[in-house]
């Protein structure tokens, strides 16, 4: 079995390679960019169909892995379960990518995703408790929760995604935390998905990070928390080890979404500094340091995860909320660094820059 998953690994990974520069190029040529918008640490005109490169790398994997390793009929359904979720995932993002879909249509995809897997069994059917005990949830808990917890991730992964490297890192060491512990409880073939996901995730980094040439978009970020959300269910509920690993983004969320209800506004309408990679940048922070930071706080909480039993994990996830919270306080209370203005000429890449320079300038009405 070691053999197989390191040859799935490997071909999902030369995939998401050889397939990310190729879906800049399309991007770019088909004009599906990003552009600065209010609100944004993103100052550069740039490819957002990194996402399209994930999906197909995974699907790339997920073939192979089929193909290679043995499965029970339970282990197929439920793989198919999270492939129809992926059918109503993908459309979503791409209308998003190409119209930018207002919050409550993008929410209601983000409900039908969470909704199509669970008649095949992907739904979190209980919950292990900080003393060690499982508590089984009845079904019109768990469905509500499993909905709540597959959109919220989709939603924690989207709004991460604001600087170059940080949805794509902090997903693969998310994806490799979780396959770790799907490997030590000897669930070798329900380690698949967290396997090709960690892999894809990798291959598209090295595009991604700071200077990045492709941004993933709606369709990367939804993908990557559909996917995580989902890894942390199948094979028995890893949804502490998922919360452990993702505590940082998973709480800033939570902090976004308070403060812009305090401020009585949208909790899904941007242009502010709520979010504490905003935050870290108008104190100096540059991208790469901002993503070598975030790296380094969730690879740490996802070892606590795997290394610490139930009731060190509560207290070690309480230890984390404290830091965060007090963080966004303090940056909050010092203040911000201005920064310098730059130029449409220094940020756009060199094959947009004349067709760029003489449009008329987009809109930035959101």
């Amino acid at each position: 079995m070691t053999f197989e998953l390191v040859l799935v690994f490997a071909l999902t990974l030369v995939a998401s390679l050889a397939l990310t520069p190729i879906a800049r190029r399309a991007g770019i040529r088909v004009g599906l960019v990003d552009r600065p918008r209010p609100g944004e640490l993103q100052k550069r005109v740039v490819a957002r169909t990194g996402g399209y490169a994930l999906v197909a790398s995974l699907t790339i994997g997920l073939l192979a892995g089929v193909l290679l390793f043995q499965r029970n009929d339970e282990e197929w359904w439920r793989l198919g379960g999270f492939a129809a979720g992926l059918l109503v995932v993908v459309p979503v993002a791409f209308l998003d990518d190409r119209l930018r879909l207002g919050p409550s249509t993008q929410l209601v995809g983000q409900i039908a995703a969470a909704l199509v897997p669970i008649p095949f069994g992907l739904y979190i059917a209980d919950v292990s408790t900080p003393s060690g005990a499982i508590l089984t949830l009845p079904l019109a808990v768990a469905v509500p929760f499993t909905v709540l917890w597959v959109v919220g991730m989709i939603n924690t992964l989207n709004w991460i995604d604001t600087s170059d490297g940080l949805a794509g890192g902090v997903s693969a060491i998310a994806a490799l935390v979780l396959l770790a512990r799907t490997l030590a409880q000897g669930q070798y073939t329900v380690a698949l998905l967290p396997l090709v996901l960690a892999a894809a995730c990798l291959g598209f980094l090295p595009y991604n990070f700071n200077p990045a040439r492709v941004i993933m978009g709606t369709s990367g970020s939804m993908l990557l928390g559909y996917a995580l959300a989902m890894v942390a269910i199948f094979g028995g509920a890893k949804i502490a080890t998922a919360l452990m690993v993702l505590g940082l983004p998973v709480f800033d969320t939570a902090l976004v979404i308070v403060q812009r209800l305090a401020g009585r506004r949208s909790p899904f309408k941007g242009g502010d500094d709520a979010h504490l990679v905003h935050r870290l940048a108008h104190r100096g922070w540059g991208a790469r340091r901002i993503a070598l930071a975030a790296y380094a706080a969730c690879l740490l909480l996802g070892l606590a995860g795997l290394l610490f039993p139930g009731p060190y994990k509560a207290y070690v996830f309480g230890v984390a909320v404290v830091v965060v919270v007090g963080a966004a306080v303090l940056l909050s209370w010092r203040g911000r660094t201005p920064r310098a203005p730059r130029t449409l000429e220094q940020d756009l890449p060199e094959e947009l820059r004349d067709r760029e320079l003489a449009a008329p300038a987009p809109r930035l009405d959101r």
